[in-house]
Parts: C-alpha cells; sequence; structure tokens
C-alpha cells in the first residue's frame, strides 16, 4: 500500500515538472504581444552606390519616428541575390530580406500590427505587388502607405520642390527622367501621362522621359536637341539614381546624354555630395521629399494604432 502510495506521488511530481517546463517553453517560444506598430520601408533596392540613399532616408526617419521598431525589405529578386552574394565573400554580417522575410520575423516577434510604406514613385505594378503580398499576409493586421505620385497635390508638392533645379527657358530644356513601364496597361501610365500633360501646360521647358515606355526617351530627346537653348538638364524622377541614371540617361556611350552631345548641346544631370563623395541626386536624397513620405507614415500609423 505505501509502496503504491510512494508510485502515485513520485507520478504526481513528474506531471507538474512537466507542466510547469512545457509552459516555460511555451513562454520561451512565443514572446509578448507587441502593443505599439512595427515599420517596414519597402524598395525595389539598388547594387550602386547610390545605396547611400536608403541610409539618409533611414537617418531621417528614425530621427523623426523614435521608439519605433523600423525594418527594410526589398523587393528585387535579382538584387537581393546579387547583394547577398557580395555581403558573403565579402563576410560582412548583412543580409538583405524580401517583405515577406520581414513580415514573417515580425509575426514571430510578436507584433500584430505593421505599417508598410513603399518607397514607390508611380502607383505601378511593382507597388500591386506589395499590395497583393500584405493583403494575403496570415497573422498580421497591415497597412500599406501610397507611392509619392498618388495625389496630384502632392505631384505639384514635388515639381515646387525640383522647380529650384530647373534650368531657365533660355538657358535650356529640363528632362525628368523617369523609369516607366514595358506594359501597356499597367495603370501607372496614366500618372505618366497625366505628369507629362501637367508639364506642358505650366513649364515651358520641362518634359518628362522614360526609360522603359512612354513618354518615349526618343521622342522626347529630339525636342530637346531642337530646343533653341545650349543646355540641357537631366533631373531623376527615380527614388534612387543608380543603374539607370548612370548609365542608360548619363553614361558616356549609349546613352540620353551621348545622344545631347553628339547633337552639340551641353548635357548636365543634377548632383549632390555626400561625405566628399559626388552622387547623382534621385528624390531620396532631397530630405523634404522624404518628409513626404514620413508625414504619410505618421498618418497611417495613427489609422492602426486605433485598431
Amino acid at each position: 500500500m505505501l509502496h503504491k502510495i510512494l508510485v502515485s506521488m513520485l507520478f504526481l511530481l513528474v506531471l507538474c515538472w512537466g507542466i510547469s517546463s512545457s509552459a516555460q517553453i511555451f513562454k520561451m517560444k512565443h514572446p509578448p504581444l507587441k502593443e505599439k506598430p512595427a515599420i517596414v520601408i519597402a524598395a525595389f533596392g539598388t547594387s550602386t552606390k547610390a545605396q547611400v540613399t536608403f541610409d539618409l532616408f533611414d537617418q531621417q526617419l528614425r530621427k523623426e519616428l523614435p521608439g519605433y521598431e523600423i525594418r527594410w525589405a526589398f523587393t528585387s529578386d535579382i538584387i537581393r541575390a546579387k547583394m547577398n552574394k557580395i555581403y558573403a565573400q565579402k563576410r560582412i554580417h548583412k543580409r538583405l530580406h524580401s517583405l515577406q522575410e520581414v513580415l514573417a520575423k515580425l509575426e514571430a516577434e510578436g507584433y500584430r500590427k505593421v505599417v508598410v510604406q513603399p518607397l514607390h514613385i508611380f502607383p505601378g505594378i511593382e507597388y500591386k505587388e506589395v499590395l497583393n503580398i500584405c493583403k494575403n499576409f496570415p497573422g498580421l493586421r497591415i497597412v500599406v502607405g501610397e507611392p509619392l505620385f498618388t495625389r496630384w497635390e502632392t505631384i505639384h508638392e514635388v515639381l515646387d520642390i525640383l522647380s529650384k533645379e530647373f534650368l531657365k527657358p533660355k538657358e535650356g530644356i529640363n528632362i525628368l527622367a523617369a523609369h516607366g513601364t514595358d506594359v501597356t496597361c499597367d495603370t501607372g501610365n496614366i500618372t505618366y501621362l497625366g505628369l507629362d500633360w501637367l508639364l506642358n501646360r505650366h513649364f515651358p521647358n520641362v518634359m518628362v522621359a522614360t526609360v522603359e515606355g512612354i513618354p518615349d526617351a526618343e521622342g522626347v530627346l529630339k525636342k530637346a536637341i531642337s530646343y533653341r537653348g545650349k543646355k540641357v538638364k537631366f533631373i531623376p524622377i527615380m527614388y534612387v539614381a543608380g543603374d539607370h541614371v548612370m548609365n542608360d540617361i548619363f553614361g558616356e556611350e549609349e546613352s540620353w546624354r551621348a545622344e545631347v552631345e553628339k547633337a552639340g548641346k551641353k548635357a548636365e544631370c543634377v548632383s549632390t555630395v555626400i561625405n566628399g563623395k559626388t552622387y547623382y541626386k534621385g528624390l531620396g536624397m532631397y530630405p523634404e521629399i522624404n518628409e513626404i513620405f514620413i508625414k504619410s507614415l505618421k498618418r497611417y500609423l495613427e489609422i492602426i494604432e486605433k485598431f
């Protein structure tokens, strides 16, 4: 009888220990849920030295929104693979992550609310892919911010910021250099054509041209060459002035610059100096334009924090 009692007591002790251990393991595997939303910045990415553009935005963002968890996601598979290979070869402890990877990690860390702010300029196919990923991602309540050129009010604001770069009509012509899309059914084309319409009516010596799509660079360059002024100034309206600007637009051969100079015009491209180094100036190098993205982020943070 005593033997049975001792066995039962031992069984109860083991059972209680097991329950206690399981509870501890559960606590270790499942961190407490976070009340505060996290911020994810979604960018296409670049393998050029123009990566400094992202650093500038990150510094400005963290200064204006202290206390928030901020993560970066890069949507280009090619850029991620290229840069992660470079980091591995150089033994740099850094890695670019996809939007899906970043969201999954936040969910695993206990976040339940996320604001995703894309750094896209035009609301095209890439932005729709971001929306699709966020819409179908389980376990998180996600609000997605808008691309820069979603509203005409913002386009006017950006043009006002860029106008300080414009050549005067007697000096020459300005070309806003955009990425464009080669897909005719991409709704972003509406914004490209709308911007072209706006420039034609408000700026006598400013045109928009795209690397891919419309307005086509060939037609725009012909107009620029025939313009009476001596200069042609390229102003990128891409967030990062990376490969397209360095090669397609302002490269030494088979570029927009080469076409202009062949016709006897002087070609310029807006640039800036950061820590002693010269960079072509993408939209992400204008603090005032970054402020537009940050204002949008603040608005969406207020919305999601009420849920």
